[in-house]
């Protein structure tokens, strides 16, 4: 196919937010009532072509040559920009995605602390690794430097804090960024554009393309593009793996996750009810980290349900990012009990609205067992032992993060071991930082992002043996 996916295969890998804004283009739409705010015109054939050629001379002219030094001073102004202008930022993406203000001004301040993070620390993070010469007389060490443009497909849910950690070690390594953001958030893609012009970039730097799937999978293939990282469905990563696969490019995936929650043991079972919540609600359910499976031993089972049933479904919440996003979620709980599941809610569906909500009686038998909940509902399980903690656990397509509770330090060693994921959290929740790194395996992901390994991801290592 050359790099060009047919529009069925594209059908299948799109959510059906993504498929309500390509039909009505680039747009804006409250989800608080469904209104339509403005549309922002798709990018032409031409347009994109133009953005891939932008980046790629930006790379020859600017990126290749610049310093560390150069790149991070950019860096640090682009985390000043996110600070003056965080009441602003945050206005924006409350309006496209129905966000809480406080946690988009959360978003904006954490997003900050990214640019800042890679700015202190890019240095030593490039700083040539010198390697033990063991076959011979000289010397090794590993250099590393940039690669080209790097394409990157953003999803809607966290607009500034995903751009932030794809685009900052790009650009600290030397390496320039296209950025595809999601069809429901074109203003923050522009209000972000700007202000990395302002910041000091040059043309190119930073690109911003309101491009079409089918446009992004031509960029995809382009020789002068050299990696691609994308946010979002396992489905849409499968997608754009296999191109990215057939034309031989590096791919970073962040993919869903149905993260399990299991709680062994506890001195404080109030406390660890309101992590629980915490771990659910995050961002009204819409995140890919978000607690969504409840692993409860036995003799806690419950209370945990009595108390954590009361306390979510007392949450005031904003509503979901779209109207199509809360029918998807209505769709999979109405199918659930349908198949025998039990249902506790604190209401129904009002558009983007959906009412907290607690399902128990889930079963391998169905099809909720396996999928991911993508908003404020959460599955509840009793396990007698450990092994069926973990197991049950471990039972899913997913592998991002994980949560485990337990006032036994061996246990949670035991347990943290076991568990098939790429992050692993022991009594605590939300409790990521820039410096930690993120990401997942099995459907949940390749690579990884923040941290060290995230500027690790699209770099070339190079070897450099000198052997006089």
């Amino acid at each position: 196919m050359d790099g060009k996916a047919t529009p069925d295969q594209w059908a299948e890998c799109l959510s059906i937010d993504e498929r309500t804004a390509r039909m009505t283009r680039y747009a804006v739409i409250d989800p608080a009532d469904g209104s339509l705010v403005r549309e922002y015109p798709t990018a032409t054939d031409d347009e994109v072509t133009q953005a891939v050629t932008d980046a790629d001379l930006a790379y020859q002219g600017w990126a290749s040559k610049s310093s560390i030094a150069e790149r991070a001073a950019l860096l640090r102004r682009v985390g000043d920009l996110h600070m003056k202008q965080r009441d602003d930022l945050a206005s924006i993406i409350v309006q496209e995605t129905g966000k809480a203000y406080a946690d988009a001004l959360s978003e904006v301040d954490f997003t900050a602390s990214i640019y800042s993070y890679y700015a202190e620390n890019a240095a030593s993070f490039l700083r040539d690794e010198h390697v033990e010469v063991i076959s011979g007389t000289g010397s090794a060490l590993i250099r590393r430097s940039s690669l080209g443009a790097i394409l990157g497909i953003m999803p809607w849910n966290y607009p500034y804090y995903q751009v932030g950690r794809f685009a900052a070690p790009n650009l600290a390594v030397g390496n320039t960024v296209m950025v595809k953001h999601a069809p429901q958030c074109p203003e923050s893609a522009a209000a972000l554009h700007r202000l990395f012009l302002e910041a000091g970039f040059p043309d190119g730097a930073y690109v911003n393309v309101y491009a079409t799937n089918e446009q992004v999978a031509g960029v995809i293939a382009d020789p002068r593009v050299h990696g691609v990282s994308l946010t979002g469905s396992d489905s849409a990563g499968a997608a754009v793996a296999e191109i990215a696969g057939r034309h031989l490019k590096k791919v970073v995936l962040e993919l869903g996750g149905s993260n399990p929650f299991i709680l062994l043991s506890t001195q404080d079972l109030d406390a660890t009810v309101a992590s629980a919540v915490a771990a659910r609600l995050d961002n009204t359910g819409q995140s890919c980290n978000a607690a969504k499976r409840f692993i409860v031993a036995d003799d806690l089972y419950d209370a945990f349900l009595e108390k954590f049933t009361r306390r979510l479904l007392a949450a005031d919440l904003p509503p979901l990012s779209s109207e199509q996003a809360a029918a998807r979620l209505e769709h999979q709980v109405r199918r659930a009990v349908s198949q025998g599941a039990e249902l506790v809610s604190a209401g129904h569906r009002r558009g983007a609205h959906f009412p907290p909500a607690v399902l128990t009686g889930v079963t391998p038998d169905h099809d909720v067992y396996l999928e991911e909940l993508f908003g404020p509902v959460a599955m509840v399980f009793r396990v007698r032992s450990e092994d069926e903690a973990v197991h049950l656990a471990n039972d899913s397509p997913y592998g991002l993060g994980a949560y485990v509770f337990t006032v036994d330090p061996e246990q949670a060693t035991r347990v943290t071991d076991r568990i098939e994921a790429g992050m692993v959290f022991v009594n605590g929740v939300r409790a990521g930082g820039v410096e930690l790194p993120f990401g997942g395996i099995k459907r949940s992901g390749i690579g990884r992002e923040l941290g060290r390994l995230g500027m690790d991801e699209f770099v070339n290592k190079k070897l450099v043996r000198v052997v006089a």
